[in-house]
C-alpha cells in the first residue's frame, strides 16, 4: 500500500481550519479524508514553526526595504545627473529657462 501524498497548500488549508477550532480534528479528517492524528501532527508542526516565520519575515522585510531604499537613492542620483546634463545642453544651445 502506497502512502498518500498531500500538497503543502492542502496541508496549510487543513491546518488553518484546525486552528480556527470550528470543527474537531475528527470532523476535519472526515471532511478532507485525512486521519485526525495526521491533522494533529500537521498542526503541531505549524505551531512549532510559527516563531521562525516571524523572524524570517522580519529580516526579509528589512532586506526588501533596504533594497527599495537603495533603488530610490539610485534613481534620485540618476535624476540629478540628467538634470545637470539637460541644463548644460540648454546653456550650450542658447536656450533660456523661463
Amino acid at each position: 500500500m502506497q502512502k498518500k501524498q498531500y500538497t503543502t497548500a492542502f496541508k496549510a488549508q487543513v491546518v488553518q481550519e484546525a486552528l480556527r477550532e470550528d470543527k474537531t480534528l475528527s470532523q476535519l479528517g472526515a471532511i478532507h479524508g485525512v486521519h485526525p492524528t495526521v491533522i494533529g501532527d500537521w498542526k503541531a508542526v505549524a505551531l512549532r514553526g510559527l516563531p521562525s516565520l516571524f523572524e524570517n519575515g522580519h529580516s526579509e522585510l528589512a532586506a526588501e526595504e533596504a533594497a527599495h531604499e537603495k533603488q530610490v537613492n539610485e534613481l534620485y542620483a540618476e535624476i540629478g545627473k540628467l538634470t545637470t546634463q539637460l541644463a548644460w545642453l540648454k546653456k550650450k544651445a542658447g536656450i533660456r529657462d523661463e
